[in-house]
């Protein structure tokens, strides 16, 4: 069927093929004929809305043309309707539009309310709020569109209302809430939303959830218009408050401070935020205009990365985010997320922030579901999603780049102008930054742009940013400038928007030279100078959080005193000002080392439900503490330090275990998804026994996220709390859990030549042997094999290998890989019978078992077992071996086992002699491993392309893949790499650099004790040598190879012996 998706989106497609055209002017035209159904419009009219600045021919011309595209976009579908003068839009069974499903839903939800049917009107309109994806064409901004896209907004906050009311009236307060939300996020200035979901939310109970709304309001309000909220929605507000008070026995906060007599008076809630609304950024229009610069750039298709550099407190968030507001109001996607000193978040937690913003899961909607898919794993949308697919996600490392890639394309798919907002990049996991460089080479010329901003502490950025920054200046993906405090005239700018009134010049000379210009510290010093923030606690969001600028000292009031001590003094003296419940509170918070939840406080306090949120609101007020994504967070993260170092440490070890406690209980159903911050707080909280549960199982999501640098790290964290346990068996057997799991992202991040793992695996082995566990040093062994093995010391791996058959039951399961490591190693050894022995009994033990190398068993087996085949004489076993098994392998769906198989197969062709089979199996092995970015198979294709294709470009390409398997430690097989290398050279007329590589393969052939293809180096050396003594070498070849039973290599040197007269019988 034929779909047309104009809501949120602007795409024309079919269920069957997909995308069929994003044309502005042709889904455009599609849209503007739906939004008036069933009514003719002139062809004149027409034009003339869309061309108003074209002559009437010209814009008939245009209409003419673009008519022609749509009829060809459409077919023969009936729903357009087209005569000479008109054009009309009926709609049919052949052709979903989603504004007029929307259409339809609205009107039904109508119609049943007017007979007096709620329920069927509801229901109707929760179908027509559930089209509503977005605006109607996102991105365009033609007159009709601006007009047609109010109107439907308009239509979608009366469902919301019809939905919220009716549901309210059944006693379905839940979908009540949910509509109610949905109108706030439609109409976000309109009080009226914010004061019914405030009553649906303290009828359900959910009186937290209620003051945030609250405070949620207020703040926008604050930002937006410079206002407080009307008298209706605080009197909403003072009636929660005046019932979180009654519930916490009357025990209210006091509004006076901790000096206040020694008593705690019970005063009425205040409802409006202390200070000035928001004002104007200040002495910053210079930095501004730069970022409007770079924004203008990205939206011309050319995406990018900035960050802005600068000390804590010098108001880099507060220029980034009124950046950020001057985008949206330009239509453009905003999605912020910031990173945390704490380590408790999942790995690509703001990738996460970024794809749950609303346009961003309506573009995730519309993806193929193989991507879908991609993103599930990270943002689940059904339960738990995929996440903890732990060892096996990490067998399947390969699929990184297609999970990134599937992320990527949800991002990519917003369609429209999209600035991503992430603050403070000095504390981003590894794999966020991996993902950033990896979009941004994905966007093409998508009109995005990543904003961020660097903390600078004067020692440089740590090893990973450093990395990060240098790669992606290379790339041309990265702007950055370092902010710089405010000069003297900029700071007495701020202070006299704090204050309302110009300062003294004595006074602005030394609120500057005390404060360094760092706004932060001027907002902070006039604050505190003033008392305990003005009459009613007159207060500032931080210069380096949201919304700062004026907030502060009531308008003329007396000369500010000095500033007294440094920042961290201010900002302690500012937090002892606070009652004692709300200091409490805000030592709390600050234990949690991330932003928090009004429910997580009330769990992990022991004070009064009611009295934690008076405490909240107090701090809110005061604007300590910021709404934040639904919760809250300090308003700055020195404001968090101050209130963490206000904690004595034996407090501080209770307030961890009791988060961590609160944790448990808020995501009892889901504890994947606060796993690392569960285990930090264990961790600090003296609980390593229940830390160590919740390091594994972080360590085990991350790895299903293919974050490798998160799951090792978390990894070594709980090998660092079971080295600490007393020493036995229960140390021993965690110990090597703990190691067995380790070894998977170590390979998948370094590789099998990591010295890292090497440790791992040998600590393993004897672990396993030490407990009697078989199961667990088989893998290990195995594991050593494929390490030593890749290494190229060949001998020490088939000794791994020959340890781990001692170990199993013959035709058991576990023995598959212990003959499949046993089989390839003899290949290698120049013993291909005994070689194909093994392979052989391990394809017969499971065909799809998975090995820990990635691949399927019988697979890798069978395509290596082609080589020993071919090396036997068994050209026509090698031949239908190597083909059947790339069949085989496309069958399975599994891209490295396939990569594994064409692989292979290339060799096999390479040896044969069959160029063309060799062609097209090397073009296909190299295009796979460029789309999964499979790296050890990518240098085969590139040496055996380059051996195909000959001369200089061939020599280029082999040289290529010989180099980068050195530089990844991988030189088992060289010596036939080499050999290609050496043939290449001699075809392109250098004999001295092609006998030069033939020595060196010698050289590595004896070294790593690769023999299989010794035979062959020493047959291609003798050419190079006189008659005698390639006669002799010859000889000896012949001998190995027929030493290794290598039946085609001894036909190749009996050739060359026979031409020589050097054969004997």
């Amino acid at each position: 069927m034929l779909y047309a998706s104009l809501l949120g989106d602007q795409v024309i497609g079919d269920d069957e093929s997909g995308v069929r055209s994003r044309s502005p002017r042709t889904v455009g035209l599609v849209a503007y004929l739906a939004a008036h159904a069933d009514s003719s419009q002139t062809r004149q009219h027409i034009a003339g809305i869309f061309w108003p600045d074209s002559t009437d021919a010209q814009a008939l011309t245009n209409l003419r043309r673009e008519l022609h595209h749509l009829r060809r976009v459409l077919g023969p579908e009936p729903s357009l309707v087209v005569t000479s003068r008109d054009l009309c839009w009926r709609d049919s069974g052949t052709c979903r539009v989603d504004l007029r499903v929307f259409a339809v839903q609205c009107e039904g939800a109508r119609a049943a309310l007017a007979r007096g049917d709620s329920e069927a009107a509801a229901e109707h309109a929760a179908r027509a709020i559930a089209e509503y994806k977005g605006d109607l064409l996102p991105g365009m901004h033609d007159d009709w569109v601006l007009d047609a896209r109010s109107e439907l907004e308009r239509q979608c906050v009366e469902m919301c209302d019809l939905v919220a009311t009716a549901s309210a009236e059944s006693g379905d307060l839940a979908r009540a809430v949910d509509a109610a939300r949905r109108r706030i996020r439609l109409q976000p200035l309109e009080e009226v939303g914010y004061r019914v979901l405030i009553r649906l939310q303290a009828e359900l109970g959910d009186r937290a959830g209620a003051i945030s709304t609250y405070h949620h309001c207020a703040s926008v309000l604050e930002r937006e218009l410079g206002v407080v909220p009307d008298p209706a929605t605080r009197r909403a507000f003072q009636r929660l408050m005046a019932d979180a008070g009654s519930s916490a026995g009357g025990d209210a906060v006091s509004r006076e401070g901790p000096d206040a007599g020694g008593e705690t008076a019970r005063v009425e809630p205040v409802a409006g935020r202390s200070g000035v609304a928001v004002a104007r950024l200040v002495g910053r229009s210079r930095e501004l205009d730069r970022l409007c610069d770079l924004w203008r750039t990205a939206v011309a298709g050319r995406p990018g990365c900035t960050l802005v550099r600068g000390a804590a407190g010098v108001g880099k968030t507060r220029l980034v985010n009124e950046f950020a507001e001057l985008a949206r109001r330009q239509g453009a996607v905003v999605a912020g997320s910031q990173c945390f000193g704490s380590s408790g978040r999942l790995a690509l937690a703001p990738v996460a922030d970024w794809l749950r913003a609303p346009a961003a899961r309506s573009a995730t909607a519309t993806l193929d579901e193989t991507w879908r898919a991609e993103v599930d794993r990270l943002v689940p949308v059904k339960g738990h999603g995929s996440r903890g697919a732990g060892a096996w996600a990490m067998a399947d490392a390969w699929q990184r780049p297609r999970f990134f890639e599937g992320l990527a394309r949800a991002l990519i798919a917003v369609g429209q102008p999209m600035l991503l907002v992430l603050d403070n990049v000095q504390w981003c996991d590894q794999d966020t930054l991996a993902f950033l460089t990896f979009y941004l080479g994905l966007a093409g010329d998508a009109p995005v742009m990543i904003a961020g901003t660097v903390r600078d502490e004067g020692l440089g950025d740590g090893p990973v940013l450093a990395d990060w920054t240098v790669r992606m200046r290379t790339a041309g993906l990265l702007t950055e400038f370092t902010l710089d405090p405010l000069e003297a005239e900029g700071t007495a700018g701020l202070a006299e928007a704090i204050v309302g009134r110009r300062l003294p010049e004595t006074d602005t000379n030394l609120l500057h030279a005390t404060t360094g210009g760092f706004p932060l510290y001027v907002v902070e010093t006039l604050r505190g100078a003033a008392g305990h923030d003005g009459p009613d606690g007159a207060g500032s969001e931080s210069a380096d959080s949201e919304g700062v600028g004026s907030e502060g000292a009531e308008p003329g009031s007396d000369a500010v005193p000095p500033p007294i001590g440094d920042l961290t003094s201010v900002l302690r003296n500012r937090l002892e000002r606070a009652s004692a419940p709300a200091r409490e509170i805000a030592g709390l918070a600050a234990a949690v080392g991330t932003d928090f939840t009004l429910d997580l406080l009330t769990e992990a306090s022991d004070l009064d439900a009611g009295v934690v949120v008076e405490a909240v609101d107090e701090l809110w007020r005061h604007r300590i503490m910021r709404e934040f994504r639904g919760g809250y967070d300090f308003s700055h993260d020195l404001l968090r330090d101050a209130a963490y170092a206000g904690v004595s440490p034996p407090k501080r070890w209770l307030l961890h275990r009791r988060v961590a406690q609160g944790l448990e209980l808020l995501h009892a159903d889901d504890t994947d998804a606060v796993s690392a911050q569960l285990a930090e707080q264990y961790a600090r909280g003296g609980r390593p026994d229940r830390a160590l549960a919740y390091y594994r199982r972080a360590a085990e999501v991350a790895a299903g996220l293919f974050a490798h640098t998160e799951s090792i790290r978390l990894h070594r964290e709980a090998l660092s709390i079971v080295r600490a346990m007393p020493a036995g068996r229960d140390r021993d057997t965690k110990e090597l859990e703990v190691l067995q799991a380790a070894a998977a992202p170590i390979n998948a991040k370094y590789g099998y030549a990591s010295p890292n793992l090497q440790e791992t695996l040998e600590r393993s082995v004897v672990l396993a042997e030490s407990l009697g566990h078989n199961d667990s040093k088989l893998a290990g062994l195995v594991a050593l094999w494929a390490s030593r093995f890749v290494q190229g010391r060949t001998a020490e791996g088939y000794r791994f290998a020959l340890e781990a058959l001692n170990i199993v039951d013959p035709g058991s399961e576990p023995s598959g890989s212990a003959h499949f490591a046993a089989g390839g190693t003899a290949v290698s050894l120049g013993r291909p019978a005994e070689g194909l022995r093994h392979l052989e009994l391990a394809i017969q033990t499971r065909a799809d078992f998975m090995l820990n190398v990635g691949t399927r068993l019988d697979i890798h087996g069978t395509a290596w077992a082609a080589h020993a085949h071919w090396l036997l004489g068994h050209d026509a076993e090698a031949l239908a071996a190597c083909t059947g098994v790339i069949e085989d392998a496309r069958a399975t769906g599994h891209p490295y086992s396939l990569a594994v198989a064409l692989a292979y197969g290339a060799v096999t062709h390479q040896m044969r002699g069959d160029l063309s089979e060799l062609r097209d199996t090397v073009a296909d092995l190299r295009e796979l491993c460029d789309r999964y970015d499979f790296a050890y198979y990518r240098e085969w294709g590139l040496v055996l392309d380059g051996w195909y294709r000959g001369g200089q470009a061939g020599v280029d390409l082999a040289r290529q893949g010989i180099g980068n398997l050195r530089a990844e430690g991988s030189f088992a097989r060289m010596p036939y790499w080499l050999s290609l290398l050496a043939d290449l050279l001699a075809r392109d007329g250098r004999p001295d650099a092609a006998r030069a590589t033939l020595d060196a393969a010698l050289a590595a052939a004896q070294s790593h004790d690769d023999l299989w293809w010794l035979p062959e180096v020493m047959r291609m050396r003798a050419a190079y040598d006189d008659h005698e003594q390639s006669v002799s070498r010859l000889r000896s070849a012949a001998r190995t190879a027929s030493e290794h039973g290598s039946v085609a290599l001894l036909n190749r040197c009996n050739r060359d012996l026979r031409d020589l007269g050097g054969l004997t019988t």
